[in-house]
């Protein structure tokens, strides 16, 4: 499970360089067409899956670099945000990843676990938060299209929040940018 974590994470931050976030969802007061996108702040093209309202992580910036990546390069992600109350041990992310239609991944996994992957750990108090990850993308990354949701929740099913991206890698490591 750590391997399938760790690599639709490496996969949603590389969407995220490839300007493709696009999960439709709609906020109890009013709907959204599917044409509307929530663009995550910063050097990158990631976007929440619906308007982000009361979510617990207030994203402030997320970079990537080199933005777009290519496989078999090294990506460094910068993060940074508010936690606006404490994230408790419990919490969850739902993992779905595609290839193209076909559902390579559909897992629950829990977010302290993985957490420390990125050099933190529970509880995650409120306040500012900052990280800097590097992800060695593996030169064998299968051509064709990916999508990927992680929607991540406390133990009291409260949003933390919730990406997703889809991005197409082509023969030779290189990554379309899939709007």
């Amino acid at each position: 499970m750590r391997f399938s974590v760790l690599g639709a994470a490496a996969l949603l931050t590389t969407a995220a360089s490839a300007r493709s976030l696009s999960f439709m969802g709609a906020e109890s007061s009013s709907q959204h067409t599917l044409e509307d996108v929530f663009p995550v702040p910063g050097d990158n093209p990631l976007q929440y899956c619906a308007k982000p309202v009361d979510e617990i992580l207030e994203i402030t910036s997320v970079d990537l670099s080199p933005n777009p990546p290519s496989a078999g390069t090294t990506l460094t992600i910068k993060a940074s945000g508010t936690f606006t109350k404490d994230v408790e041990e419990g919490a969850k992310v739902h993992l779905q990843v595609k290839y193209g239609l076909i559902r390579i991944i559909n897992q629950e996994a829990d977010l302290c676990e993985n957490i420390k992957e990125v050099d933190l750990e529970c509880p995650l108090k409120k306040g500012p938060m900052t990280l800097t990850k590097d992800v060695e993308l593996p030169k064998e990354i299968p051509p064709g299209k990916y999508t990927v949701l992680a929607d991540v929740y406390t133990k009291d099913q409260e949003k933390i929040t919730c990406l997703t991206a889809t991005v197409i890698f082509k023969r030779g490591g290189q990554v379309e940018i899939v709007n």
